[in-house]
């Protein structure tokens, strides 16, 4: 029988955070997309906090234009989380990529931040 592509990334998702957690200093840039819209979020670990989060459906409900689930909308929630992460003194991270291949949209958002000045 075959494994369903949706239970393998939940494996892989296991397997990486069993390996990485994030710190109040180094926190964790978690990312989920789904078929709309595409979700990233900075997480304390030890506290178990969401220090930052933002979305291609946060963007759009913010400037008026309409994002959606492609490396455009991907790169530009990049850059936000980055300039969010900035504005609470957040230089590094590390990057959680939920079991997801880092291809596509998980590469663009990770370009995009690393290109607003996020470190990982």
């Amino acid at each position: 029988m075959k494994k369903s592509k949706e239970l393998a990334r939940r494996r892989r998702k296991i397997r990486i955070r069993k390996k990485i957690s994030g710190t109040a200093d180094r926190p964790r840039l978690c990312v989920y997309r789904s078929n709309m819209h595409v979700y990233a979020q900075l997480v304390d670990d030890v506290t178990g906090t969401t220090l930052a989060s933002t979305s291609t459906l946060a963007l759009s409900k913010g400037e008026g234009v309409s994002l959606k689930s492609n490396k455009e909308g991907a790169a530009r929630v990049g850059e936000a989380i980055a300039t969010l992460a900035k504005e609470r003194n957040i230089e590094t991270v590390v990057f959680d990529r939920s079991g997801y291949i880092y291809h596509g949209k998980i590469k663009a958002l990770a370009d995009g931040a690393r290109e607003a000045g996020l470190k990982f």
